[in-house]
C-alpha cells in the first residue's frame, strides 16, 4: 500500500476527507496569492506619474490610488489603479477561502506524509496553533479584501485599517504555522523565517511611521514575505492533499478491478 495508507496513525485515531475536493480547492485557493506579483509588476509598468515608480520608495497602495495627481505628499498616477485592487481583493478572498476550507486537522500534519490524526483533539497546543493559523489567515484576507476595494485616496481610514489587519494578522499566521511545521519539513523554516521578517519590518513601520529612506523597501518587507510563506503552505497542501487524492483513486480502481491493492 502507498505510504499515505500504511503509516502508523496517531494516537489511533484518523483524518477524514484528506483528500476531499473542499481541501484540495483550499489549498490552490491560498496558492493563488502569488497572482499579486503579477498583477504589481503589470501595474508598475504601467504607471504614469511625473517620476519612474520604485519599489524602494513607492508605497503599495499607490499602485491602486483612483486618480492622478498629489497624494499625502507624493505624486501618484496608475493607469491600471483597476488591475492592481482587483488583485488585491482576489489574494484576499484566496486567503479566506483558505482559511474557511482548509481544516485545521490537516494542518497539523499537511507537512507530515501519510500521518493522519483525529479531525479535532480541542486543547492541545498543535492544534490550537492550526485553528489561530486558519483565523489570523482569514482576517488578513479581509484586510486585503478591505484595501482593494477602498483604494487609500478615496478619503476613508478603511483603507489604512485594511492593511494593518493584513499585515499583523498575515505575519502572526506565518509565526503559528512555521512553529507547527518546523519539525515537519524544511518549508516550515522558511514559513517561520518568512513571519518573522514581516514581524520585524512591521515593528520598524510601527516605530517610524515609515518616515524612512525607503519606505517602499520597508513596507514590502512586511508585505511580500506574507505572500510568499502563504503561497509556499499552500503549495505543501495542496501536495498533500493531491497525494491522497491519488492513493484514493488507486484503491478505488483496484477494487473494481479486484485486484490486490496497490504496494
Amino acid at each position: 500500500m502507498a505510504a499515505a495508507a500504511q503509516a502508523p496513525s496517531v494516537r489511533g485515531t484518523f483524518l477524514p476527507d484528506t483528500a476531499s475536493t473542499r481541501q484540495y480547492i483550499g489549498a490552490w485557493a491560498v496558492l493563488s496569492v502569488v497572482q499579486y506579483f503579477v498583477a504589481e509588476a503589470a501595474v508598475i509598468g504601467a504607471w504614469a506619474g511625473p517620476e519612474r515608480y520604485s519599489r524602494r520608495t513607492g508605497l503599495i497602495s499607490d499602485l491602486g490610488a483612483v486618480n492622478c495627481g498629489a497624494f499625502d505628499g507624493r505624486n501618484v498616477c496608475s493607469p491600471l489603479h483597476v488591475l492592481m485592487n482587483t488583485s488585491f481583493v482576489v489574494q484576499g478572498m484566496g486567503m479566506l477561502l483558505g482559511a474557511l476550507l482548509l481544516s485545521s486537522a490537516l494542518l497539523r500534519i499537511a507537512a507530515r506524509p501519510g500521518v493522519r490524526i483525529a479531525v479535532r483533539h480541542a486543547g492541545e497546543v498543535p492544534w490550537l496553533a492550526a485553528l489561530g493559523a486558519r483565523i489570523l489567515t482569514g482576517a488578513a484576507g479581509a484586510g486585503t479584501v478591505i484595501v482593494g476595494l477602498v483604494p487609500e485616496d478615496v478619503g476613508s481610514g478603511w483603507h489604512y485599517a485594511g492593511a494593518v489587519l493584513y499585515f499583523i494578522a498575515g505575519a502572526l499566521a506565518l509565526l503559528l504555522l512555521g512553529c507547527l511545521w518546523l519539525r515537519q519539513t524544511p518549508l516550515g523554516w522558511f514559513i517561520l523565517v518568512a513571519g518573522v521578517v514581516s514581524t520585524a519590518a512591521l515593528v520598524t513601520a510601527g516605530v517610524t511611521g515609515l518616515d524612512v529612506p525607503e519606505p517602499g523597501t520597508l513596507e514590502r518587507l512586511m508585505g511580500y514575505p506574507i505572500t510568499i510563506g502563504l503561497a509556499a503552505a499552500g503549495l505543501v497542501i495542496a501536495q498533500r492533499v493531491r497525494h491522497e487524492r491519488v492513493v484514493r483513486k488507486a484503491l478505488r480502481a483496484a477494487r473494481a478491478s479486484g485486484l490486490p491493492r496497490p504496494a
